[in-house]
């Protein structure tokens, strides 16, 4: 699966740690798996996003793929457990990752 990742700072951040991997938590339609970034709640960070796109929650230190509702959510909304920073978004069908069982590895690398 391709991304795109958006201008912000946490986008640049995650470019400079590539290659990442980890092994999926699964909560709800969220995959996530701590990484070795630290960062902090970023302005505008969100706990409402959509689906598709890609986070970083910062009280997990964890990289986060949306695809659906979790847990959280309320009505439709897409909800993740406390504001995350979005920095991508998933290039193709997101809902793909519904397949991914929990503890399977998860590679995020750089596709040029």
């Amino acid at each position: 699966m391709e991304a795109v990742l958006d201008s912000s700072d946490m986008a640049e951040k995650m470019w400079g740690e590539l290659p990442i991997s980890g092994n999926a938590n699964i909560w709800g339609n969220e995959i996530y798996f701590s990484i070795n970034v630290a960062a902090a709640t970023a302005t505008g960070a969100s706990d409402v996003v959509e689906s598709g796109e890609l986070a970083y929650w910062p009280p997990g230190k964890a990289f986060c793929i949306f695809f659906g509702k979790t847990p959280a959510s309320i009505n439709d909304e897409i909800r993740a457990a406390s504001p995350v920073n979005v920095f991508g978004k998933i290039d193709g069908d997101e809902r793909l990752f519904d397949s991914v069982a929990p503890g399977s590895l998860i590679q995020v690398e750089i596709v040029r």
